[in-house]
């Protein structure tokens, strides 16, 4: 990467169970404060599991207009709100239409669950025919590209769908679109809302949430919690960057994707770690160099384990001592938009030199010996994180971040 353009991050924007806002996200991954509350529904809710880390009190009229609106889903309301807050932080809200060498690469896993439950299935149902706009607002690519238009950005756009590996790997697309030449500016991250009565009955038959506590790495981990929102990033050329005067908030150094190919649902360390190689070598870093990682860390007892020894794999001896945090007890599992979420923590952890803590952590597990920041944070100096974003089907993304330096 000697020669290769360095990618920063002007923007960032975030729409969460936290509420509204990154510094609202990343205020509440440092001060390990649970978003995780009973999980509101629309219609009487027959499941076991009633907790999720949901996105409450939004009201999408605030921020879009009647115009709009038809065509959004939940989860595109989010992205579109998220994206208007990096986008001003960016200061390119004048600079509208942003044209062909922006591009526009959304992850989701699902997309527009909300219109897939309520549009399509109730109307059909009740009223005998579905909403006429329910395919334009239940698809993935609604995510990307409402917000193509909402900006003007006429580059390449699309949405990554990878189940909870989607923004990771968004966001690292976005980074080699522009290294590559292809684009100047992306517009990346994530979105996603599964906290809907078919969707929680769903994971709740796969025997994957916790009826009570989300406690990543710790001894009597019992599973996960659902999470929804949205988290946008602007990704820029330094140099670009710096000729229009936009502050360059961390760079994005390094993106490492793999793919287990080995089982649909079961994790694979030697995937795993090679996604965390891959990253390393991408942004032409030494394992030495990771100050803190954002894990994937779900609270599940297969992906708790198995990402352990993958870092094991990569860290050797020196893992004992590096602070491995989950921030999923606080924002929720929030799916596709998972990595999109963890970079707003990622970044806070770099910019106020913070390792968030792993909330509700007991006991350590002799299978997961890591330093988990166990229930408080650690102030430290960071300077270089890793995050990490793993998937069902094997799907494996990691991004490296790095404190900006002058372009």
């Amino acid at each position: 990467m000697t020669d290769a353009r360095r990618i920063v991050v002007t923007g960032i924007g975030a729409v969460s169970a936290a509420g509204m806002g990154a510094p609202a996200l990343w205020q509440a991954a440092r001060d390990g404060r649970s978003c995780v509350g009973e999980a509101r529904f629309a219609r009487p809710y027959r499941g076991r599991i009633r907790i999720a880390a949901q996105v409450q009190d939004f009201d999408p009229s605030a921020y879009l207009t009647a115009s709009e609106l038809p065509f959004c889903d939940p989860v595109t309301q989010y992205l579109l709100v998220a994206a208007d807050e990096a986008i001003g932080q960016a200061g390119l809200a004048s600079a509208k239409p942003m044209g062909p060498r922006t591009a526009t690469i959304i992850g989701t896993g699902i997309g527009g669950m909300h219109t897939i439950e309520n549009g399509l299935y109730l109307t059909l149902v009740e009223q005998g025919r579905p909403d006429p706009l329910t395919i334009p607002r239940l698809i993935p690519s609604a995510c990307p590209s409402l917000l193509s238009i909402r900006y003007g950005s006429t580059g390449p756009c699309f949405a990554v769908s990878s189940a909870c590996s989607s923004a990771t790997q968004a966001i690292g697309i976005g980074v080699h679109l522009i290294r590559s030449g292809l684009a100047d500016c992306a517009i990346v991250g994530g979105t996603e809302d599964c906290v809907s009565n078919s969707a929680m009955l769903a994971w709740e038959a796969l025997r994957v949430l916790t009826p009570d506590t989300c406690r990543p790495f710790s001894k009597g981990r019992n599973g996960m919690v659902l999470g929804a929102g949205a988290a946008v990033f602007i990704l820029e050329e330094a140099e670009l960057a710096g000729a229009r005067g936009a502050e360059a908030l961390v760079e994005i150094a390094g993106y490492g994707t793999s793919a287990d190919a080995k089982d649909p649902v079961r994790p694979d360390v030697d995937g795993a770690a090679a996604c965390m190689r891959n990253a390393l070598a991408d942004a032409e870093a030494e394992a030495e160099e990771i100050d803190y990682v954002n894990a994937h860390g779900t609270g599940t007892t297969a992906n708790d384990v198995t990402e352990s020894e993958a870092l094991r794999l990569v860290f050797g001896g020196r893992l004992p001592n590096l602070p491995v945090s989950s921030t999923k007890p606080i924002h929720g599992h929030a799916l596709g938009a998972a990595g999109a979420l963890e970079l707003v923590v990622t970044i806070g952890a770099v910019r106020d030199n913070v390792a968030p803590p792993t909330i509700n952590w007991r006991e350590a597990d002799a299978k997961c010996p890591v330093d988990a920041v166990p229930n408080e944070a650690r102030p430290m100096l960071i300077r270089t994180a890793l995050t990490n974003s793993f998937a069902f089907g094997g799907i494996n993304a990691s991004l490296i971040v790095r404190r900006a330096t002058a372009a």
